[in-house]
């Protein structure tokens, strides 16, 4: 059995029904959802890690998004992208969700082995990639789910409005000030850095 069969397996348990029911009711069969799923996890992971700042956290939502996707009436007939439209919705309630829960713990909670390791053969990309994540963190969330989903994944300001639930022409004026952000930003995150422009 594979990851994906694994997911759709576990999904259909977490629906509340048996597996012959929950298969019965699904629109998809499991070839389908396995091509949905590979067109669709690593974007949203992308967008859910981005957008949180913490790829374990977009990995237990990427999950949960599935799960929900596959126990709601999601609009398959519609077609891949309208179900995909949904799923990033899900992801994007599950995480404001998250954000609205009271935080508690601390970093001397954490153990060192859950803690990044650098692998000194990528410098280049992690000093690139250091210097947009720090200046990411100057940006709100909403800032960054916008940018996330405009830019890393080619949504239109329609199709941002329907996942975020704001209006289109807010998304617009919103996308322009959070572009001149992030580059106010990266600029002083470079100068911070030592890097040339």
């Amino acid at each position: 059995m594979d990851f994906r069969s694994a997911t759709l397996e576990s999904s259909l348990s977490g629906c509340g029904l048996s597996e012959r029911e929950a298969t019965a009711q699904l629109p998809m069969n499991e070839e389908s959802f396995a091509v949905f799923y590979n067109n669709t996890a690593r974007p949203l992971w992308a967008y859910l890690s981005r957008t949180s700042g913490n790829p374990t956290l977009a990995d237990d939502l990427v999950q949960e998004s599935y799960l929900r996707f596959l126990c709601a009436n999601a609009p398959w007939e519609e077609g891949e992208t309208a179900c995909r439209r949904y799923l990033f919705r899900i992801g994007t309630n599950l995480l404001r969700d998250h954000w609205r829960r009271p935080k508690n713990g601390s970093l001397e909670d954490v153990s060192e082995r859950h803690l990044p390791v650098v692998d000194p053969h990528n410098m280049d990309y992690l000093d690139s990639n250091a210097l947009l994540n720090a200046a990411m963190l100057h940006l709100r969330p909403a800032e960054r789910q916008m940018l996330w989903l405009a830019h890393a994944e080619g949504m239109s300001h329609k199709e941002i409005s329907a996942i975020t639930g704001l209006g289109a022409a807010r998304i617009r004026l919103a996308l322009f000030r959070s572009r001149q952000k992030l580059a106010r930003a990266l600029r002083q995150e470079m100068m911070k850095s030592g890097v040339r422009q």
